[in-house]
């Protein structure tokens, strides 16, 4: 468990939502000095490594300011969420932790630089493994927490859920909360159609359903569920939340949605979704595209590059010391010990 999490100002870092989090796990928050960078400097480091090594061979990348794109980057590729990170991902694996760091020493073995992957099995070798057991339920700690009373009917969060784990109307709760005799149920904005409690007794979790959660057949967001109920409202003289539902689903089927606010609401829940368990392919991917095999040193053609030129900095010195093979890892490294 981390003891101290260092922020800078941004609003998403002191949000009550990320200070709940932490007060409930047990971790202190330490703001960052304003513009001092080097507060959180490996971090800072990180993107700027990121930043030149990966997304500037990417189509469509801007740059940090108007100097440092091209013409018209708008009318290059682009890529969603989920195929960036997926591309981020590989470049870490296959081009980052296997490239020497300059930060990365042994100090029995003056000379030797090692790339993280490398690092990390020397660690391994001389301090063994260890097995942290880690909280299946941690996930939703992470949840934003909202306080509520339980009624005989169950909780009413804008919607009414019921379920079993529930504590009976009438007991008293142990939490002092914002709200008298509240209750804290984790709500994931994504996906109201259920919620989540923790017995504070037992300290098991239990899962709470919308009652109109069969008519969704699928994860529903806060965003969808406003707007489903405003078309309802417009049409229908006496709407509720199983005809919205089954309206904004009818909508969406029939190929309606058609707003730039439609489309999205629609992209958030396809993400939410169990999607269907096919083998992985690069084909039609944001891996397929050339600048991306380029960029993750995928050519076809392998074109012998001149020696790289040693970067100021810890993490971008390309051209240090080559290494010796992972079999043979100390074999020049001690030839004069």
């Amino acid at each position: 468990m981390p003891e101290t999490l260092v922020v800078d100002h941004g609003k998403v870092y002191v949000s009550e939502h990320l200070t709940s989090v932490c007060r409930r796990m047990g971790i202190s928050i330490q703001p960052a000095r304003l513009r001092t960078g080097r507060d959180k400097g490996p971090v800072e480091r990180y993107f700027r490594t990121l930043r030149e090594g990966l997304l500037e061979a990417l189509p469509g990348y801007k740059g940090p300011d108007i100097h440092s794109r091209g013409e018209r980057p708008e009318s290059e590729a682009f890529f969603f969420l989920d195929e960036l990170e997926e591309i981020i991902r590989e470049w870490t694996a296959v081009a980052y932790h296997c490239r020497p760091h300059a930060g990365l020493v042994d100090p029995g073995v003056p000379g030797l630089r090692m790339s993280p992957a490398q690092m990390f099995e020397h660690g391994m070798a001389r301090a063994g493994y260890i097995e942290v057991p880690r909280d299946r339920d941690l996930a939703f700690e992470f949840l934003p927490t909202q306080w509520r009373t339980i009624q005989h009917y169950g909780v009413e969060i804008g919607r009414r859920y019921n379920g079993p784990g529930l504590p009976r109307r009438g007991i008293r709760s142990p939490y002092g909360g914002p709200v008298k005799n509240g209750w804290p149920f984790q709500v994931d904005p994504d996906d109201v159609s259920r919620i989540y409690f923790r017995d504070p007794t037992s300290r098991a979790w239990h899962t709470l359903t919308w009652e109109h959660a069969p008519s969704a057949r699928m994860p529903l967001s806060e965003e969808a569920l406003a707007f489903a109920r405003k078309l309802a409202a417009a049409k229908y003289r006496y709407p509720d939340d199983r005809l919205a539902v089954a309206d904004l689903l009818e909508r969406w089927n029939l190929g309606l949605g058609t707003t730039f606010a439609e489309r999205r609401m629609a992209l958030r829940i396809s993400r939410e979704q169990a999607a269907l368990d096919l083998p992985q392919s690069e084909t039609g991917s944001g891996m397929s595209h050339p600048s991306v095999r380029k960029a993750l040193g995928r050519d076809a053609v392998q074109v012998t590059p001149h020696p790289p030129q040693a970067a100021v900095g810890d993490d971008d010195a390309a051209g240090l010391d080559a290494l010796a093979d992972e079999d043979d890892f100390y074999a020049d490294a001690l030839e004069d010990v």
